[in-house]
């Protein structure tokens, strides 16, 4: 092995009664093995003891107390270094366990288990369980426990016996929902199988995001743990002005404050986005959810996507209630194996139930197949025809001007709070809806089948035909909220009246001053201000 400061295996020890003690006492106590005996490297002062935080000293228990855990904590708060020294002492005094340290990169991981090398060094011998094996990606204890270092990919610990897995900056790995579900059935197998997620925020619909809302409502097996920009020492306020001086309040804010931003190029704002909540389905059969069934009398309008139905993009479809203000999101249909031939059924189906829903399907490429099978095969004529003179005009044609009419007034739907979405998928969807180009689309390696249901409904609601199926304005009526809305931002306090004839006006400043109106006149041409 050749290192002279790591015990070989098969190395025999006495023990004094002092170290039996100790030795006792740090296995009982992860902190107190931590703070009494590792070192690590400070960027001023080399290597010095592992002098714990508050913070760090909780978080040990909290690891060793719970077999689910997720750290949320802000940048630079020293939540790795205290993970990595759990690990080793993990691996010290549970014999024959598994642990896998996984990161998004796999020099990331290394550089993780290079720390516990070295905190292994400098170890006292009487606390080293001796190694078998020790390089760049992985140590084997002479207990028979062993840490490997990885990447995260579906296959870096398939087909391993997981004892504990720790996923570092779990926020910032790519393809993390593909991962996760590979490698969850391998760590929740056994009983005592622990796992350890840390992250700071990295935007919201991710799935360290949807574990971390999880685990703080109480409704998975995660446990969570936050660590605060003032929990570390010597951060306070003076520290906190400069750090935003240098950077920006919102990179502080999800950065060093611990709050889920969208990820700026969201089509949504992190604010509406943060709104949404899903609720569970009273129904849930076919791939369908429905979120609540037809009503008497009310209007429903139906929205379809498309796909192949080999497994990649999902067929989809969204059902609103638009008799109810705000617009209601009541039934969803997801399935990325069905064929486009099999669909126009059950959207017949659907939309017989949701009193003979108004039917707009997506008519470009597979779209076509259940535009004609539904139209002519079946005969629901309650859908939208894009042209009564032009040949294969049924459905809508999804082009860029329509594509941007979508997302823009989506956009103003959501903000204003005119559409209420419920659907767990659909919420995630939203969120990875991102910027490409002149467009949107779903960031990979995400889906957007859902999305194009509400862009396509949201286009649909500045139509006039929508306007005739509903009685509603809706170009109007969101016209008029965003004035009233930049009107009540640019008014401080209201008007006021002095109830003179020509009834100026003045605006009150908060301070008993009134501000008036300048009075201009035009002139005859209409050309100029006089």
């Amino acid at each position: 092995m050749g290192n002279p400061n790591v015990k070989r295996d098969g190395v025999e020890s006495e023990f004094t009664e002092e170290e039996i003690l100790e030795y006792s006492k740090c296995m009982q106590d992860p902190a107190y093995f931590a703070k009494t005996y590792l070192k690590v490297i400070s960027l001023d002062d080399g290597l010095v003891p592992f002098d714990l935080y508050p913070y760090q000293e909780k978080m040990f228990h909290h690891f060793n107390d719970n077999r689910f855990s997720i750290v949320l904590a802000c940048r630079q708060s020293g939540k790795s270094i205290g993970a990595v020294g759990f690990l080793l002492h993990y691996a010290c005094f549970h014999p024959e366990k598994t642990i896998a340290i996984l990161a998004n990169k796999g020099a990331t991981a290394r550089e993780m288990l290079a720390r516990i090398t070295l905190m292994l060094e400098n170890l006292p011998f009487f606390l080293q369980p001796g190694c078998k094996a020790l390089n760049k990606s992985s140590i084997e204890f002479s207990n028979n426990s062993k840490i490997i270092a990885s990447a995260t990919s579906g296959s870096s610990i398939r087909g391993l016996s997981i004892n504990l897995l720790f996923l570092d900056e779990f926020a910032f790995v790519e393809n993390d929902a593909q991962f996760y579900t590979s490698t969850y059935p391998v760590v929740s197998s056994g009983n005592d199988t622990k796992v350890i997620i840390t992250s700071t925020a990295n935007g919201i619909g991710n799935v360290y995001h949807k574990i971390w809302e999880g685990a703080s409502t109480n409704t998975n097996e995660y446990k969570p743990f936050r660590v605060d920009w003032w929990d570390v020492p010597g951060r306070d306020e003076a520290w906190k002005l400069s750090t935003i001086a240098n950077t920006s309040e919102l990179q502080f804010d999800q950065e060093f404050g611990n709050n889920f931003h969208g990820r700026g190029n969201t089509l949504l704002d992190a604010n509406d986005l943060l709104t949404l909540k899903a609720v569970e389905p009273i129904k849930w059969s076919e791939n369908i959810l429905i979120y609540e069934y037809a009503k008497p009398e009310h209007n429903y309008i139906m929205t379809v996507d498309v796909a192949k139905g080999r497994g990649q993009d999902y067929s989809t479809f969204n059902i609103i209630d638009t008799s109810v203000q705000p617009f209601k999101q009541v039934c969803v249909f997801r399935d990325n194996n069905i064929s486009p031939m099999l669909l126009p059924d059950i959207v017949y189906k659907y939309a017989n139930v949701y009193n003979k829903a108004y039917v707009i399907v997506e008519s470009n490429d597979q779209g076509a197949v259940v535009c004609n099978g539904l139209y002519y095969d079946l005969e629901y004529e309650n859908m939208f025809v894009e042209s009564q003179v032009k040949a294969n005009s049924i459905g809508a044609t999804m082009t860029r001007r329509v594509k941007r009419i979508g997302c823009s007034t989506l956009k103003d739907l959501i903000g204003q709070k005119k559409l209420h979405i419920i659907d767990a998928e659909t919420i995630s969807e939203m969120c990875t809806f991102v910027a490409r180009g002149n467009s949107y689309e779903a960031q990979a390696p995400n889906h957007d089948d859902l999305m194009m249901n509400l862009v396509l409904f949201a286009w649909f609601t500045s139509t006039d035909i929508f306007q005739g199926l509903t009685n509603i304005d809706m170009k109007n009526l969101l016209y008029r909220e965003q004035l009233k809305a930049i009107q009540d931002d640019m008014l401080p306090f209201g008007i006021i009246s002095d109830g003179s004839d020509h009834h100026v006006q003045g605006v009150g400043d908060g301070e008993g001053n009134v501000w008036f109106e300048a009075e201009y006149e035009r002139d005859p041409l209409n050309r100029r201000l006089v």
